[in-house]
């Protein structure tokens, strides 16, 4: 019997990636039920990223925010020595979330994961830190040693 673990994924980069069989198969909404990370790794937590510019600056349009957001994840990524395939569990935050952006948030997730997802929670919220902001995403990183 299978366990629905990535072997690939976990030979790759230390995580291992379980979708059990029987439950709902998340990946084609951009992330995995359980990621194992490896005894001999060190954690980071990233604080939540909105989709501000480099200048502060936000733009109105949900995706372009969800766009940065993942951008400046990315560059946070890069500052610790991490990489999008040491990212264990995203937590996202989206403003009167309604169905329509969840094609967003999961083009954004694929795009910057491939098929190595992080497990993730999609918190709908009415409003974030500041006005204008719509989406924030934060990760917890499992850094090798």
């Amino acid at each position: 019997m299978s366990t629905g673990i990535n072997e690939a994924a976990a030979a790759d980069f230390g995580l291992a990636i379980v979708n059990p069989q029987h439950l709902y198969d998340p990946t084609p909404n951009g992330y995995s039920t359980v990621v194992i990370t490896p005894a001999a790794s060190r954690l980071a937590y990233i604080s939540g990223q909105g989709g501000q510019d480099a200048r502060g600056e936000l733009s109105a349009d949900f995706a372009t925010q969800v766009r940065q957001a993942y951008a400046n994840l990315s560059t946070a990524l890069s500052a610790i020595g991490a990489e999008p395939r040491h990212v264990a569990k995203l937590t996202v935050f989206v403003v009167d979330h309604d169905m329509s952006k969840l094609a967003v948030l999961t083009s954004n997730v694929k795009e910057l994961f491939g098929e190595a997802l992080p497990a993730q929670t999609l918190v709908p919220v009415p409003k974030l830190a500041i006005d204008p902001m719509l989406f924030e995403v934060e990760a917890i990183v499992a850094l090798p040693n």
